[in-house]
């Protein structure tokens, strides 16, 4: 099983376009617009047309339906489509699943898409209103009864063990929000452009959910994102550098469930997140000193904590003080935090610029990037490095 030793995807594809939408709270168009406009900005980007797709990839929870996307993008016959369950634990899936059709000559060019009027629309923060009758909502029905309601009220419970254990202060979150929020401030493409923040500002933000102010809590975001992944012999003739999938990988922890995995033997750490990081540093031979920018994924501020951790960029209960050393480049987009929630796939964009040398906040001499999707949910992680 690739779970207990190295597996051969490693090399054999690339990411060789990145194209979004604006990033807004009122995008004023349907969510299909907004994929549209996204897969065609990659395909740009890429120097590829439409006809040269043959295969998609999104995640479930979407309501623009691979084929669907097909036809209004001007994309011909396909040979592969698919969708990942999970939500934002889905995004560096959607990379992993388009490497696995090309290195098995499934497809020869595939587009990983996630577009949603989340703010003006359907609100994920909103928390549970409907659920139909399945077994993920009768395990969601031994916490709603108590008021967990919401991503955050689950969360917290995460986040409020983790500091009783390690005898920390919630200003340990503090510290991720304003390194976000910093990078933010200097990209043009981020909702919070021109709007750091400071450790004060964060403490003066409201109570979501104890230990949870407002400030360690994701924005809510309309727009698209898209990314075209192909062999990397074909993106050595594209325009632009490629950033090669060195790894990628999916991970579930024992007793997992969805952001409630509360019957584990512990709270503070996310067993998922040490399955991926497990197989990213296996089959890519790397540790964390070689990772020159990680872009992990923020949608509350606890959880990318106890990812570096899990990463073994630091010990348990101490990554509150790596973050505020700048250890490691982190989110050099804002995160979405800062720049905007989509699910993660803005940040795997992020990590391609680093590798290409076109990050507004780049990082020098950047080689290899860490990119992390949702936790708390089965997720999936990629490791992105320059081509030789």
């Amino acid at each position: 099983m690739s779970i207990r030793r190295a597996d051969s995807l490693g090399g054999k594809a690339a990411i060789v376009g990145i194209g979004a939408t604006e990033f807004s709270k009122d995008s004023g168009r349907s969510e299909l617009k907004l994929a549209v406009e996204a897969v065609r900005a990659a395909l740009d980007d890429a120097g590829l047309a439409p006809a040269d797709v043959d295969g998609l990839v999104t995640f479930t929870m979407d309501t623009s339906p691979e084929i669907t996307v097909a036809q209004a993008a001007g994309i011909g016959e396909l040979s592969f489509f698919s969708r990942i369950h999970y939500g934002g634990g889905a995004a560096c899936g959607t990379v992993q699943q388009a490497a696995l059709a090309v290195a098995s000559g499934i497809a020869d060019v595939v587009v990983c898409y996630r577009a949603f009027n989340e703010r003006s629309g359907r609100r994920f923060g909103s928390g549970v209103q409907r659920r139909e009758p399945t077994a993920e909502g009768a395990a969601l029905g031994w916490n709603l009864p108590y008021g967990l309601l919401t991503p955050a009220s689950w969360v917290a419970m995460a986040a409020q063990r983790y500091l009783h254990t390690y005898g920390l202060d919630p200003e340990v979150f503090g510290h991720v929000a304003v390194v976000d929020r910093r990078h933010a401030a200097r990209n043009p493409a981020a909702y919070f452009h021109g709007k750091p923040i400071t450790l004060a500002d964060h403490a003066a933000s409201r109570w979501i959910v104890e230990p949870l102010r407002l400030l360690d809590c994701c924005q809510e975001t309309d727009g698209g994102q898209a990314l075209v992944v192909t062999s990397v012999e074909r993106a050595r003739d594209l325009p632009r550098p490629p950033a090669v999938v060195v790894a990628a990988a999916q991970g579930a922890g024992r007793s997992q469930e969805q952001m409630t995995s509360f019957y584990r033997d512990g709270l503070t750490g996310l067993p998922e997140t040490a399955v991926v990081a497990r197989q990213l540093w296996r089959t890519s031979g790397l540790s964390p000193a070689d990772i020159d920018v990680g872009i992990l994924y923020d949608h509350f501020t606890p959880f990318v904590l106890m990812q570096l951790e899990e990463f073994g960029f630091c010990g348990p209960g101490e990554a509150g003080g790596f973050v505020a050393a700048d250890a490691l480049p982190l989110n050099t987009h804002g995160g979405q935090l800062g720049e905007a929630y989509l699910h993660g796939m803005n940040g795997i964009a992020e990590a391609v610029r680093q590798i290409r040398g076109t990050s507004v906040n780049q990082v020098a001499g950047a080689a290899r990037s860490l990119v992390t999707a949702g936790t708390g949910v089965p997720t999936s992680g990629l490791v992105l490095g320059a081509d030789g």
